[in-house]
C-alpha cells in the first residue's frame, strides 16, 4: 500500500479480465489510487490472486471495492426502483451472495471498503420492505466486519435523511457512506452540499462527479451527468465543505460517459480541475 496523501486525487473504474491493462490504463491520467469496481458479469473466480499481482506490480492502491449486479438499469426512476441493488426481490439473493463474494475478493487485496448502490429505500419505516433490506443490510455488514471492512451505501437514491435514519436503525457500526453528489442532484433528491453536512460522520469516501438536475416537466425521469465542474454540484463548494468536514480520503472521479474517447478527455480535465482546488 503506498502512503497516500490527504485529499489525494483517484479515479473509479472498472475491473477487466486484464488487470495490468486496466491499471495502466488509470495510471495514465496521473494518479495512483482509486476505486475498483467489479462488473456483475465479471466472473471473480481467480480474480483477487490477478488483481494483487497486477496491484503491487504496478504501485497502485485501490481503496474500495465498488459492486454492482448483473441486469442493473439506469434509465429512468422506475426501471432503477424495479432492477437497482438489493431491494428487487427477485435478484436480493443472488445479489447479497454476490456481495459477500466481492468482500472476500477484496479482503485478499486488502482493501477495507465494500461499496454498491442499495437500491431505494423506503422512506417510511413502516413499510414491510424497509426491515427486509435492513436484515440484509445488517448480513452484509456482519459479513464484511468478519473480513475487517466497511460496507459503504452509495447516496442518491433517498433524501439525506432517509439513509440517516436507516444508519441508525441498521445499527451496525461499520455501515458508512459512499458520497456521491452528483447522485443527489440526478436524482433530485435534495442540495448535495447541505446532504454532506447532514451524512458528514458517516462519510468514508466520495465520487467527484456533477450533473444537472431532472427535467421538471418529466417526473420519471434522472437527470443528465456532465463533466465535472460543468453541471449542478457547485465542485469549488463540494470541495470546500469536504475540507470543512475533515474529509482526507481520496476524490475519487467518476465519469460516466460511454464514449471512451470523450470519457478519458473529461477525466483529464476533471484531475486539472481537482487539482487547482486542492493545491496540488
Amino acid at each position: 500500500m503506498l502512503g497516500l496523501e490527504d485529499l489525494e486525487i483517484g479515479v473509479m473504474f472498472w475491473a477487466s479480465p486484464d488487470p495490468v491493462e486496466t491499471l495502466r490504463a488509470v495510471k495514465a491520467f496521473g494518479v495512483r489510487a482509486g476505486q475498483l469496481g467489479f462488473p456483475g458479469e465479471l466472473p471473480l473466480d481467480g480474480a483477487a490472486e490477478a488483481w494483487d499481482k497486477a496491484l503491487t506490480a504496478e504501485q497502485f492502491t485501490a481503496v474500495t471495492a465498488v459492486c454492482s449486479y448483473a441486469g442493473e438499469d439506469y434509465a429512468d426512476i422506475p426501471t432503477v426502483l424495479r432492477t437497482v441493488g438489493l431491494v428487487p426481490k427477485n435478484t436480493r439473493a443472488e445479489r447479497v451472495a454476490r456481495t459477500k463474494e466481492v468482500s472476500n475478493t477484496a479482503r485478499q487485496l486488502a482493501i477495507d471498503s465494500v461499496a454498491c448502490h442499495i437500491g431505494f429505500i423506503p422512506d417510511k419505516p413502516e413499510n414491510p420492505l424497509y426491515g427486509e433490506v435492513l436484515e440484509v443490510t445488517r448480513d452484509i455488514c456482519d459479513h464484511c466486519a468478519k473480513n475487517g471492512q466497511r460496507f459503504t451505501l452509495e447516496t442518491g437514491q433517498e433524501p439525506a435523511k432517509v439513509l440517516l435514519r436507516f444508519i441508525a436503525d441498521a445499527a451496525r457500526p461499520n455501515l458508512k457512506i459512499n458520497f456521491d453528489p452528483a447522485n443527489m442532484v440526478l436524482y433530485g433528491t435534495g442540495d448535495p452540499i447541505e446532504a454532506l453536512d447532514v451524512l458528514r460522520e458517516h462519510v468514508i469516501s466520495v465520487h467527484c462527479k456533477d450533473g444537472d438536475w431532472p427535467p421538471v416537466d418529466k417526473p420519471a425521469a434522472l437527470g443528465q451527468e456532465r463533466p465535472l465542474g460543468a453541471g449542478s454540484v457547485d465542485i469549488p463548494r463540494f470541495i470546500a465543505k469536504l475540507k470543512e468536514i475533515g474529509y482526507r480520503g481520496v476524490l475519487n472521479i467518476e465519469r460516466e460517459e460511454p464514449d471512451p474517447n470523450k470519457r478519458a478527455a473529461d477525466i483529464r480535465r476533471a484531475v486539472k480541475l481537482l487539482k487547482s482546488l486542492t493545491g496540488r
